[in-house]
């Protein structure tokens, strides 16, 4: 059995039966393989044999039967969680490298998390806080646990110690433990706030995925009536390839758009609350019934 991978780096060394690799044709297709002992990978032009890649280095090109070029390498994170099985969608490594420079996740962070899905972002965060922190993974859905799971051990090679999957709702669920950072994926994050609040030690990071502005404009008023944070910041992130070929040089077509919007919000210490905002808000912005902070006139 390959050795398991790291959170601190990335396997190296050479390839080993058991483990998981990537074969990418001279079409830029990308093939995900598990490396056994005697067996082959089938394709239409012809079977690659695994004896050809293990034991030897990554980066190597190897041929089919028929004649075909494979570059044997390691899958990166970012091609593992776009072609990984999953039960809920997953985010996308842009969204999940904003996320960890948003709520600046950081080796022996304490980081809960909810929902994990189908574990995309929970193996960016088990990296980023590495083998002294401590993550808690919370999954309401049994079936989307088990699938998690199952990814997390498959890209690390086991389940990290460092990690906690708890298969229940958060909103029915007592924290207790001091917390540095928080990352909500889920329907209705703005309902975990103030009991989250409790446990956020002052200065971490409150850190809130969603996907419609509906739930980000409720989630970033509760951050301000609830006082004990810092002004919520709003971002998404685009990414656009470009086709370099020559003096064609022109952006490609299947740009990755709006996928979601990330929050973040500072805890402020206990009996503290957020200075009113030094900008005037547009006219209609607030309904009459609204009750929160306002903008204080610049």
């Amino acid at each position: 059995m390959a050795e398991p991978l790291q959170l601190s780096g990335v396997r190296q060394g050479l390839f080993q039966a058991g483990e998981r690799i990537t074969l990418t044709d001279p079409k830029g297709r990308r093939h995900s393989i598990v490396l056994t002992e005697g067996g082959q990978f089938h394709t239409a032009k012809g079977a690659v044999s695994h004896d050809e890649l293990i034991s030897h280095p990554e980066g190597i090109v190897v041929s089919s039967t028929g004649g075909t070029q494979f570059l044997a390498t390691r899958p990166l994170l970012k091609e593992f969680t776009v072609s990984m099985p999953r039960g809920a969608a997953v985010i996308y490594p842009k969204d999940a490298a904003q996320i960890l420079m948003a709520a600046d996740i950081f080796p022996g962070a304490r980081v809960l998390e909810a929902g994990a899905g189908s574990c995309a972002l929970t193996c960016s965060l088990l990296r980023a806080i590495g083998p002294s922190g401590r993550l808690i993974s919370y999954e309401r859905r049994a079936d989307f646990a088990t699938i998690a799971r199952r990814n997390v051990e498959n890209f690390f090679g086991e389940s990290p110690p460092s990690w906690d999957l708890r298969v229940a709702d958060l909103l029915e669920s007592r924290i207790e433990e001091p917390l540095d950072r928080v990352i909500l994926d889920m329907l209705a994050p703005w309902q975990c706030v103030a009991a989250l609040a409790e446990v956020l030690v002052p200065g971490g990071v409150l850190c809130a995925y969603v996907s419609t502005t509906t739930q980000l404009a409720e989630t970033v008023e509760t951050l301000r009536v609830h006082s004990g944070f810092t002004e919520p910041e709003a971002t998404e992130s685009l990414v656009r390839a470009w086709h370099v070929e020559g003096l064609a040089v022109r952006p490609r077509h299947d740009m990755v758009g709006h996928t979601g919007f990330v929050i973040t919000a500072r805890r402020l210490a206990p009996g503290f609350t957020a200075p009113l905002r030094k900008r005037r808000p547009a006219r209609g912005a607030y309904g009459e019934d609204y009750k929160g902070p306002r903008s204080q006139p610049g």
